[in-house]
């Protein structure tokens, strides 16, 4: 949620929002600074009075900020604003081609010496996925110590990224199918619904999935089985929310009825969701398919 701005219009009806629906959908709002932390002025007091007023996460956005030194300061002041008042931390962190952003190195350091990694999503993070290796493969051993949570945006990351590339063409996605493979919690999300960014956004998960492991090149068998983790189970542990979701006694009964009969035929038909349950109770249900035939059309052609 944008909070550049001094009255925090847009904040104020977010909070209305989540309390109106809170029975039929979990939102967690992020206080995030659009035009940087300190690029815009104030922009940094405006989040600590945002986090006050309820927002769930600190946000901010360290490449957009004036130089590289500011951007190191904006990340300590969201770790220390999480810190402060006990809030998730969501970071659109290194969202460029450019290999010298290394904005996700000091976050992950920051949150894993205040031990809150696994409260912490670095978003995006595009220039990781053009670093060499001798610099990715330490940092992911990195990664996996802290517990750092990793949000992948392939439809918008893929859109948005490699403009200034002629060819080859970078696909503009972190590195997903490492971090897959070695343990490291990635997920996918939608990043945007129809907003300057991304015109064509309809939050239709399987649709991102769908782009999502073509990008990534993760389409062994092994990997197509496990697919579903990237937009639900990976998606809940970087929320925190993962006591809310999972078939287990004492959990609530809160998940989705796919039109497939195994999670590797969900993916490879891109099956449609046939009902939401929440708390037990359907939230919708889709009716029964038929067809109707005009069977004397049929009597005429003979």
């Amino acid at each position: 949620m944008d909070v550049d701005d001094p009255k925090l219009t847009g904040l104020k009806a977010m909070l209305e929002l989540r309390e109106e629906l809170a029975e039929n959908v979990t939102i967690q709002i992020v206080a995030f600074p659009q035009e940087g932390m300190y690029a815009y002025e104030g922009s940094d007091e405006m989040v600590a009075e945002a986090l006050k007023m309820g927002a769930d996460c600190v946000g901010s956005i360290p490449h957009f900020e004036w130089a590289r030194e500011i951007g190191e300061k904006s990340i300590h002041r969201t770790v220390e604003l999480a810190t402060k008042y006990d809030k998730l931390i969501d970071v659109h962190c290194d969202e460029t081609d450019d290999v010298m952003s290394r904005f996700v190195e000091i976050l992950n350091a920051l949150v894993m010496s205040e031990g809150i990694g696994t409260r912490t999503a670095a978003s995006h993070t595009c220039s990781f996925g053009s670093a060499d290796n001798a610099y990715a493969f330490r940092m992911m051993g990195l990664f996996e110590k802290s517990g750092m949570n990793f949000i992948s945006l392939p439809t918008e990351n893929a859109y948005l990224q490699g403009r200034q590339d002629s060819y080859p063409k970078r696909r503009g996605l972190t590195r997903v199918k490492e971090f897959f493979d070695s343990g490291i919690n990635v997920c996918f999300g939608q990043d945007s619904i129809n907003d300057p960014w991304y015109p064509v956004g309809n939050g239709n998960l399987m649709n991102i999935l769908d782009n999502g492991i073509h990008l990534a090149q993760t389409m062994s068998f092994e990997d197509l089985d496990r697919a579903l983790d990237l937009i639900t189970h990976n998606g809940a542990r970087t929320l925190n929310i993962e006591d809310q979701y999972g078939i287990e006694e004492g959990k609530p009964a809160n998940f989705l009825v796919m039109d497939a009969d195994s999670p590797f035929e969900a993916v490879r038909q891109r099956a449609d969701v046939l009902a939401s349950i929440r708390s037990g109770e359907y939230l919708f249900k889709r009716p029964e398919p038929s067809f109707d035939v005009e069977l004397d059309l049929f009597r005429k052609t003979r």
